[in-house]
């Protein structure tokens, strides 16, 4: 199997940038973020994490854990200027590009006999134009990449092949899975399920269960099974969860449904670091006849209690106590939260 797909992450990325700005700042701990203790840390350089400092750590928090920290107040035009420096250079060495965020993406090099070179190349050539160093992770697959990038920050560069797999990711921590997120996270745990070994030894039909349909591709891409391609410029319009279930008219039940749905959205959602304003719901009754429900709201949402509690409202207000087979939300109207000034509610979390 050809390893043809790399992700690219830039290391540290604010931390990195102000760096550049001010290479007294280098080798001291650095936090960027809100000045104030009640601000919130956006991203930290290595030094500053060996101390434990982490994103979306309260500054309070941070300057307890190292006093000697400084913290630099954000500045997002810049590291969308730096961002796009970084982005120019890759599209020079592969025109099918897949920007995920201000300071990662994926490339597919399948034109390239010579991935390893090229990537070696493409590293060398980020550092001297740009001054920033970047972790790449080569694969056959965007899941096994993601993994790689990660395994050896900061500046590293690692390939994971098809002869390396399973094992390879015995040892790993569960939240190296794209697509746990922190509550999925705490749900594995609680049953005892820390590493990815132990992730493994859980049915397809019981992560299903667990998860939805997450469950499933969580069971395939810890096998080395990841069917998404890089798709350049990829531009979503919604996103959204739905579910075909036996024929109920019962409240409780179909709450609990919302439940679900809204934790699944909102992990998707922190996936791509997207929130949306029109929120939709789906409706199928026993006679296969649909309805659907929007409502948009002033506000950026995100998070899975706001989700619960709009899915819940749209809910009451259109029910009609028809027995229902089939029912889903989904968010429109997306936001981007890189483009959103980073503040207490909406921060974008580069590593």
């Amino acid at each position: 199997m050809k390893n043809k797909i790399i992700h690219i992450d830039i290391d540290a990325f604010y931390a990195s940038v102000e760096e550049l700005d001010n290479p007294s700042l280098k080798g001291k701990p650095l936090a960027v973020g809100g000045l104030s203790d009640r601000g919130i840390v956006a991203t930290v350089n290595y030094p500053a994490r060996r101390y434990g400092i982490h994103s979306a750590m309260p500054i309070f928090m941070a300057r307890a854990l190292c006093p000697s920290l400084i913290v630099v107040k954000s500045n997002r035009e810049k590291y969308l200027k730096k961002s796009k420096e970084v982005f120019n250079i890759i599209a020079d060495y592969s025109r099918n590009m897949e920007k995920v965020s201000i300071d990662e993406c994926y490339i597919d090099l399948s034109h390239s006999n010579e991935p390893v070179n090229l990537a070696m190349d493409l590293k060398r050539r980020i550092l001297k134009e740009t001054g920033l160093t970047v972790s790449m992770g080569l694969s056959y697959n965007k899941f096994l990449a993601k993994i790689a990038s990660d395994w050896k920050k900061p500046d590293g560069f690692m390939i994971i092949s098809d002869s390396d797999m399973p094992e390879i990711l015995y040892k790993l921590d569960i939240n190296k899975v794209h697509g746990l997120g922190e509550m999925s996270q705490e749900k594995l745990r609680k049953i005892g399920i820390n590493t990815i070994e132990d992730l493994m030894g859980l049915k397809e039909d019981f992560l299903f269960d667990l998860f939805g349909k997450m469950g499933i591709e969580i069971y395939e891409r810890i096998r080395g099974i990841d069917r998404r391609e890089v798709i350049p410029d990829r531009t979503r319009k919604s996103m959204g969860v739905e579910r075909t279930f036996l024929e109920t008219n019962n409240k409780k039940e179909l709450n609990s449904y919302l439940d679900k749905y809204s934790k699944e959205l909102a992990e998707d959602l922190k996936k791509y670091n997207l929130g949306f304003k029109t929120l939709t719901l789906k409706l199928k009754t026993h006679d296969f006849k649909t309805s659907t429900h929007s409502k948009t709201y002033s506000t950026t949402i995100k998070s899975y209690e706001d989700i619960l509690e709009k899915s819940k409202a749209l809910f009451k207000e259109n029910y009609t106590e028809k027995k229902l087979r089939l029912m889903g939300i989904s968010a429109s109207n997306l936001v981007d939260l890189d483009t959103i000034q980073l503040s207490f509610k909406d921060i974008k979390n580069p590593d």
